[in-house]
């Protein structure tokens, strides 16, 4: 029994270790790939349905690929679907529409740095929800994240190297968009760990699930919007380029990474994955386009790596009973 259990538990985590090597290549890469490819006239809309849509083929294949299908056509039901995916699916799809809007109005490393704060707001709603509680270490580790994230908007407002000069469209198109993406992603994340670790729900069919949803809810609030009014206009793929596909297919992919990563290592643990993404961010911002970090992203970027590795070292105690 002991040996089953300790292969179990080395399979489990060299799953972790894997999806989190792809999710943090994937993370590195997004905004430098989102901003070559995806141009300013593209509709936000359309990219996000086509990367909902091409999540749903890719997760459906895998479980195909598993034999699990026909299990999941028996045993599906509605009201199970909409109480593990269906507020989750929502609040992911209000994300997206924000980390899309983001992308263009931030600098890349500068993007990816404020994108770490959904780390608090992911430990603050597993607490609330999962009853995961933190060490004071731990507590300590997240406001230094806070710290790094008040200097990157500092920098961000007053930075001349951004991707806009005006600082009101940096700060409302910016900065105030991938602030809210973050606590939209920790509330989400925790009600995803939720589902999965204490309703059992699979990772595959919780992305499919999520999926459909939050497009019914993206097309549902297109039609008094700005996009949908250009939708009709212009057409869905207005602005696209086949080289369009390429963050877009990069973009599913990581959603179902980080389904996979919440369901073996949880929410909080998934957060942490992002860190290697700042340095793969940071290295390819320099090679290509050849920009070094602002003064800002330099005093922010070791506050950023001591949380993570404060974090990760002091975990919470947990008492053991006695027998």
């Amino acid at each position: 029994m002991a040996v089953t259990k300790t292969k179990r538990l080395q399979t489990a985590n060299s799953r972790v270790w894997l999806y989190s090597t792809l999710l943090t290549l994937q993370y590195g890469v997004q905004p430098l790939i989102s901003k070559r490819f995806v141009g300013r006239e593209v509709i936000v809309t359309s990219s996000v349905l086509v990367c909902e849509i091409i999540k749903v083929i890719c997760a459906l294949i895998l479980i195909a690929r598993e034999g699990g299908l026909k299990r999941l056509f028996k045993e599906w039901t509605f009201v199970r679907s909409l109480t593990t995916s269906g507020l989750p699916a929502a609040i992911y799809a209000l994300q997206n529409s924000l980390l899309q809007i983001s992308y263009k109005n931030l600098d890349s490393l500068t993007f990816s740095m404020l994108n770490q704060t959904k780390l608090f707001f992911t430990a603050l709603f597993t607490y609330i929800i999962l009853g995961q509680k933190q060490s004071i270490h731990q507590i300590g580790a997240l406001f230094l994240l806070i710290m790094a994230a008040v200097l990157l908007s500092i920098g961000e407002g007053s930075s001349k190297g951004s991707t806009s000069s005006d600082p009101d469209q940096i700060l409302f198109y910016g900065i105030i968009p991938i602030l809210v993406a973050s606590v939209l992603s920790g509330l989400a994340s925790a009600l995803c760990q939720w589902a999965s670790q204490v309703k059992k729900h699979a990772s595959y069919v919780m992305t499919v699930e999520m999926s459909i949803v939050g497009s019914l809810c993206l097309l549902a609030s297109t039609f008094k919007s700005p996009d949908g009014e250009a939708i009709i206009q212009h057409g869905l793929f207005y602005g696209w380029t086949p080289l369009t596909l390429i963050p877009v297919i990069f973009n599913a992919l990581g959603g179902i990474l980080v389904g996979l990563v919440t369901s073996y290592a949880g929410g909080v643990r998934k957060g942490f994955v992002i860190v290697s993404a700042l340095l793969v961010t940071a290295l390819l911002q320099f090679i290509f386009d050849g920009k070094p970090p602002s003064l800002y992203c330099l005093l922010a970027f070791p506050l950023v790596i001591s949380s993570i590795s404060i974090y990760q070292k002091y975990p919470y105690p947990v008492k053991k009973k006695e027998s």
